[in-house]
């Protein structure tokens, strides 16, 4: 359960970072689709709007830009310690 967590907020900062799901899901070797459909299920859950969608563009709402501010360093110290 918590390895599927991870990899949620793992996909949600990719798709923060890259600004679109097609570079994210490349980056992550998973579909677009799948991701957008993980993205839908992490804003579910959480019960706020994580990203602004366009048909051209995606980016980080204001709590999106909160969650990133507290996972790029959380998933960083994962990484090292795995390392």
């Amino acid at each position: 359960m918590v390895r599927d967590e991870l990899s949620v907020l793992a996909a949600f900062l990719a798709v923060a970072e890259e600004r679109s799901f097609t570079r994210a899901a490349r980056r992550l070797g998973v579909t677009a689709s799948a991701l957008s459909h993980a993205m839908r299920g992490l804003e579910e859950r959480f019960g706020v709007r994580l990203l602004a969608r366009t048909t051209r563009s995606v980016a980080p709402t204001d709590a999106g830009e909160q969650l990133v501010a507290r996972l790029r360093p959380a998933l960083g110290d994962i990484r090292g310690a795995l390392e």
